[in-house]
């Protein structure tokens, strides 16, 4: 077994995207809190700043731009983006090629890690300031989530907000990485960090924050079907590991879906087995 490389992640992504209702649920947020978020922002000013760390593709960033010009219609806004997959940049940039509604926005994207980021910020000693800071799904591949958060927080303007979005202590993520670690190969090397472990670390840093949750599904029902494709991508998302089904043990295998199976980590629907993704949305404030 060995774990998977970023382009084998990029593709296990998809799958796991096509199969969930991350997406939904991020727009139910979207429509239901961020307009209120979003006119809180700038302050008054002529152009307001916006920092993505670990972007990904694109598409939420964007649904969000939208967002915040609507709010501040005729203000510019000026996007940076971090994030370091080369493939997801690409399809990034397309993606704003193809937005002939934002060209009140600016875009400079860094090629970098949240880490390498922080530390060319520290070595070139630039002190530009964010009104609107999003880490959306990423704290799980950080090394020092305490630090990163400190840092970006640090990274607000005056009324800023810093926007994190993560697995929620009510889905079955939570449950299976604290209850079932056992039944998960090594080969995963992703942090098992949920909203408890973030707010924690708010806590112990003095900000404050209010946590929104949204619930959300992923249909595995493939992930029991042998030799099905869609199925075996699954898994290798769940478990950050190349071709799980075919090279892990027997034994191993088994463990994991039966842990998956548990009423904590999923339910049955209309014979589907769905998993608990439940997102918290935490909004912190500068």
């Amino acid at each position: 077994m060995r774990s998977l490389t970023a382009e084998e992640y990029v593709e296990a992504f998809k799958s796991f995207l096509d199969h969930s209702t991350e997406h939904q649920c991020m727009d139910e947020f979207n429509k239901e809190e961020m307009p209120r978020i979003m006119a809180g922002l700038g302050n008054g000013k002529s152009m307001i700043n916006v920092l993505g760390v670990g972007s990904g593709t694109g598409e939420q960033d964007l649904k969000m731009l939208r967002i915040l010009q609507a709010a501040h219609p005729g203000v510019l806004i000026n996007n940076e983006i971090v994030e370091p997959n080369p493939q997801h940049v690409a399809a990034y940039k397309e993606l704003v090629n193809q937005a002939p509604d934002l060209q009140g926005v600016s875009f400079i994207w860094h090629q970098l890690t949240s880490s390498e980021y922080e530390q060319q910020v520290k070595e070139k000693c630039i002190n530009k300031k964010f009104d609107f800071i999003h880490m959306i799904q990423m704290l799980y591949r950080v090394e020092d989530i305490p630090n990163t958060i400190k840092f970006f927080h640090s990274r607000l303007d005056h009324q800023g907000k810093l926007l994190i979005i993560i697995l929620s202590d009510s889905s079955g993520w939570a449950s299976l990485w604290k209850k079932y670690r056992h039944c998960l190969p090594s080969t995963d090397s992703g942090h098992y960090i949920t909203s408890d472990g973030i707010t924690a670390v708010l806590r112990r840093l003095g900000i404050q924050y209010r946590v929104h949750e949204f619930p959300s599904g992923w249909d595995i029902t493939e992930c029991f079907v042998e030799g099905d494709p869609a199925g075996g991508q699954m898994m290798d998302f769940l478990t950050g590991t190349k071709n799980f089904l075919g090279t892990a043990p027997l034994a191993l295998r088994r463990r994991l879906q039966e842990a998956l199976c548990q009423p904590e980590c999923s339910s049955k629907k209309d014979g589907r087995v769905i998993f608990c993704n439940n997102l918290s949305m935490i909004v912190v404030e500068s």
